[in-house]
């Protein structure tokens, strides 16, 4: 195996695949000093100002002279990254050829056409002091309960707020119940209130459109025995859902969401190529797949416009960064503070750095569609949405906008998981092997011998397993959580 990766023929830096000593030769290049691996090498002397290049992209520029073999990172490096800038639509489209064939799912289809990849009885609770209750409706129902097999669990989704916000607070988290509440995963899902809290249940069930033999709803200061009232409503759903079965449909119904979270030097090596080749595959085929963590496209958002199917789309994704720059200003923070201190250590040096890495989970197919916040896929293809890096908030976005489950890079480890199926996937080969617990594939598999083919064709393998009704880490974990986005201010 190399000890070593030049991922670009432009590129000035290289990139160690395992740690590097002091005066030894890679490449050719005598190290200056002690280098761990996923990080960057010069190549060739980087003079001060000019900028680093990793990607065939510049990531940053030198702050300093970087002579040949030295470490370059955070000491020596700093974004290029300004304000707010202008875009011009000049479209390039690559001719995406896979040959990896379609296959099939099996799934349960729902009246509305959607299909789910779970049978789940979801309680969404419409304000926060109220988790506490659903919890315990929730293991009252199951104490004594004989499940059929196309049962696949009670699941509580409690949250913070609902209650002391107002304006666009209030509505992003109606609208966020509302979508996870519509998300075929579910059979079944009862909307639970208290009674005076903002977010109230009549106001939520009159502003959307949902199945009322899937959806019930409570207000528990109007019973007088919630837990009994609850309990025969779930009982309720359970009927009607517990009759469901799977049926074989191909892989372009499903909606897959891309993340990455806990990123290192060789998520943009290793882990997002290979969902940037998934991504591809499933668009190539007709299904849908959803990137976000808009402030992880800095840097690189002109690789996306440039695949903007139109000019509208394109349009659409100069708002997109745009906006969340403006948001970033609105709160006299800058647009750079990041990569984390987890992702520095992993060898990321610059905000570029890491977007130009975290967008190749996008693939190299055409962007369809931008979607806001709160909205809901509705074209087939590549599509962007806007959300934080935030991995709960960002994987919370994701599901609400209809993805199945959500593939999950990450170099460092994270053990989380969404309302969704959050599947894990290590960008390097210690951590899968460190934490089976939390990882379900492996992508550090590309540097350590195995094709791209290959490993992809693992990875579709497991994605049918999984739509198809196989539990990964994170279901087995029991590891669920929403976060909801707030931007304002709490009474």
């Amino acid at each position: 195996m190399s000890k070593y990766l030049m991922i670009h023929p432009d590129d000035n830096v290289m990139v160690l695949l395992e740690d590097g000593k002091k005066d030894a030769t890679i490449n050719g290049i005598k190290l200056l000093s002690d280098i761990p691996k996923a990080h960057k090498v010069a190549v060739k002397d980087i003079l001060e100002q000019e900028d680093v290049i990793k990607y065939g992209n510049p990531i940053g520029h030198a702050t300093e002279l970087i002579k040949k073999g030295a470490h370059v990172h955070t000491h020596n490096v700093a974004t290029n990254l300004g304000d707010v800038l202008s875009y011009t639509y000049e479209p390039e489209f690559n001719n995406v050829v896979v040959d990896e064939p379609i296959r099939n799912i099996m799934v349960y289809e729902r009246e509305n056409g959607d299909i789910g990849i779970r049978n789940e009885l979801w309680i969404i609770p419409t304000v926060g002091c109220i988790n506490g209750q659903a919890h315990q409706i929730a293991k009252t129902f199951m104490a004594s309960k004989e499940v059929s097999e196309s049962f696949d669990g009670i699941f509580v989704f409690g949250h913070p707020f609902g209650c002391s916000q107002m304006g666009d607070d209030l509505i992003n988290t109606k609208e966020t119940l509302q979508n996870i509440a519509l998300h075929p995963n579910a059979g079944g899902v009862l909307i639970l209130g208290l009674g005076c809290e903002n977010n109230q249940v009549e106001a939520f069930k009159s502003s959307y459109a949902y199945n009322p033999n899937r959806t019930k709803f409570l207000t528990m200061q109007d019973v007088s025995d919630e837990i009994l009232s609850a309990t025969d409503l779930l009982e309720e759903l359970y009927q009607n859902m517990s009759k469901d079965q799977r049926k074989e449909v191909p892989i372009s119904r499903l909606n897959i969401g891309l993340k990455c979270g806990g990123s290192d030097g060789f998520s943009g090596i290793t882990g997002n190529p290979l969902l940037g080749k998934l991504s591809d595959y499933i668009t190539f085929h007709g299904g849908t797949t959803l990137l976000t963590e808009v402030p992880e496209m800095f840097g690189a958002e002109k690789i996306l416009m440039k695949r903007a199917q139109n000019k509208e789309v394109f349009e659409k994704t100069v708002a997109l960064i745009n906006d969340f720059k403006a948001y970033y200003r609105s709160h006299h923070q800058v647009i750079y503070d990041n990569p984390s201190p987890g992702n520095k250590q992993g060898g990321i040096t610059t905000l570029e750095d890491k977007s130009l890495g975290c967008t190749q989970k996008g693939g190299t197919s055409i962007v369809t569609d931008v979607l806001k916040h709160t909205e809901r896929l509705k074209t087939r293809g590549l599509n962007l949405i806007s959300a934080p890096g935030n991995d709960l908030i960002s994987v919370t976005t994701l599901g609400m906008a209809g993805c199945h489950m959500v593939l999950f890079t990450t170099g460092r480890g994270t053990p989380f998981g969404g309302f969704i199926p959050t599947l894990k996937v290590s960008t390097n080969t210690e951590l899968y092997q460190k934490k089976q617990n939390w990882i379900d594939y492996n992508a550090g598999q590309l540097v350590d011998g195995k094709s791209m083919d290959e490993t992809l064709k693992g990875l579709i393998d497991l994605i049918v397993d999984v739509a198809s009704g196989k539990k990964i880490s994170n279901e087995k974990n029991n590891f669920r959580e929403i976060a909801i986005f707030k931007d304002g201010v709490t009474l």
